[in-house]
């Protein structure tokens, strides 16, 4: 297979600092490249060379074998290389045509919109990718998984020779995944060129026919066909051998008693069925569904973001009815959200504010902030999670996805959350902080924490949970112990499949 795009001993620093020292890799045509690392390795900087959105201080970009100078992103799209990032880059308001053909339009008479054009090759897209949308319905009404979707049927449009895929399946769904898995077969096939980027070892070890390696911005290893397993994957990744992910240390008592119950609750703008589930002192019960089961609605419930309207909650048996999230934390239920940049945190604003911010009842004296003891508190808090970062007065938006969402867990644990309801925990985050996330959750569990956690990642819902709940369309469809935890179980109560 012909080199389609390479990189060659390329380096890039910012305000002094090395993020890429003389990265090499190559990606050929109807291939699929991964490349892998922890948050910080380099990736980001590499595919923004890559799609001319940096310039290297460095080394030297070539396509089909001759160096080049990509001056910007639409330079790079001209040459047929597309970058789809992570955070979507689509004009909500429009319709789905609109953002397919946005700076692209089909004229007629070089003046007039040629809609029919425009609808009959917008269909033959959105077939492409498997997303059944009409083409005048707002990208704001449709949700993350089928707006991802529309982002890559785009990138079709301009008939791209190399497509960089930056976390594509953060927002799909199980089914939405496996649609675009197949998409990147079907590219394949037809010598589209993919470098793929995810924190997803499972997906890469199934879609790659390479895996490059990047370590603090320097080249940690090549890895091909049968060689590309986790556990190779992880060793280069981090340098050194780990323990198993998943390895629990605490585990809940036979006779440990239920810290939050729900009995027959129903909420705004949930089910109409009554819903009703357990969670025991010490005990991680993980909550799988595809995306749009109404797994997020049910979490805003518990924590007071939506209105509970029958039922009721208990919380170590004391009736509970939250009226917003300040009553669900004076009683100890706390949430780490979905959606931690926008949800979980100021990203503007200092770690040690975002650490302090929730506890600031308990770290004053006399209705006067305690500047010293939030100080004392925080720098406490990032030792003990070992959050990494120049100093306690960095932007929280400066930190990596795993520290920031070390800070989310870490702002609540001053106040000793008895049951902590954890939504996405894992989302964006590298191999090495999921470790370190998933040892806390389980020093959590050790302690009589109630864990409810709602996870996409089916690894990491087999993997930590002591019990499985699963929904489908608002409702709960079933439970399993661990002996009966699989894949298939899961999937087909995810289904609807009772």
């Amino acid at each position: 297979m012909a080199t389609v795009l390479e990189a060659h001993g390329v380096g890039k620093r910012f305000l002094g600092v090395a993020a890429l020292d003389g990265v090499s890799v190559g990606l050929r045509a109807g291939e699929v490249l991964a490349v892998v690392g922890e948050n910080g390795a380099g990736k980001s900087t590499l595919m923004k060379i890559l799609a001319g959105i940096y310039r290297p201080d460095s080394g030297e970009v070539l396509i089909d074998g001759h160096p080049v100078v990509l001056h910007d992103a639409r330079d790079a799209m001209r040459r047929g290389i597309v970058l789809i990032h992570q955070e979507l880059n689509l004009a909500e308001p429009l319709s789905v045509c609109a953002n397919l053909f946005l700076g692209r339009e089909r004229l007629r008479a070089g003046i007039f919109l040629d809609r029919g054009a425009m609808a009959a090759q917008g269909a033959q897209l959105l077939e492409k990718v498997g997303l059944k949308v009409p083409l005048h319905r707002r990208v704001a009404d449709l949700p993350p998984g089928q707006r991802q979707l529309i982002e890559i049927a785009r990138a079709l449009a301009i008939d791209a020779r190399v497509l960089i895929l930056d976390e594509p399946t953060a927002s799909l769904s199980l089914a939405e995944s496996e649609l675009l898995f197949a998409t990147i077969r079907q590219l394949k096939t037809s010598g589209v060129a993919v470098l793929y980027i995810s924190h997803r070892l499972a997906e890469v070890r199934e879609l790659a026919d390479r895996v490059s390696v990047l370590r603090d911005g320097r080249p940690a290893g090549e890895l091909e066909g049968a060689g590309i397993t986790h556990d190779n994957l992880v060793r280069h990744m981090v340098g050194r051998e780990i323990q198993s992910l998943y390895d629990r240390k605490h585990r809940p008592a036979a006779d440990a008693k239920p810290r939050l119950e729900v009995r027959g609750i129903r909420y705004a703008g949930g089910p109409a069925p009554p819903m009703s589930l357990s969670v025991r002192a010490g005990e991680v019960v993980g909550l799988g569904g595809l995306v749009g089961a109404g797994r997020t609605e049910l979490v805003e419930a518990l924590f007071g973001l939506r209105r509970i309207v029958a039922g009721e909650l208990r919380i170590d048996g004391e009736l509970f009815v939250p009226a917003s999230p300040s009553d669900a934390i004076s009683r100890g239920l706390l949430l780490a959200p979905e959606d931690r940049r926008e949800h979980g945190l100021h990203l503007g604003n200092s770690v040690e504010r975002n650490l302090s911010l929730p506890n600031l009842d308990r770290w004053s004296r006399a209705g006067l902030v305690d500047r010293p003891r939030v100080h004392r508190e925080a720098a406490t808090i990032v030792e003990r999670l070992r959050i990494r970062l120049r100093s306690l007065r960095q932007p929280a938006g400066q930190l990596s996805g795993g520290n920031q969402q070390k800070i989310v867990f870490g702002k609540w644990l001053a106040r000793g959350p008895r049951v902590f309801v954890l939504d996405e925990p894992t989302r964006g985050v590298d191999v090495g902080a999921r470790g370190e996330i998933y040892a806390l959750i389980d020093e959590l569990a050790g302690a009589g924490v109630a864990v409810l956690m709602v996870t996409s990642d089916m690894e990491e819902l087999l993997g930590l949970s002591d019990r499985i709940l699963v929904m489908h369309e608002g409702r709960l469809t079933g439970e399993l112990a661990r002996p009966d935890f699989s894949e298939a179980a899961v999937m087909r109560l995810a289904t609807g499949a009772c």
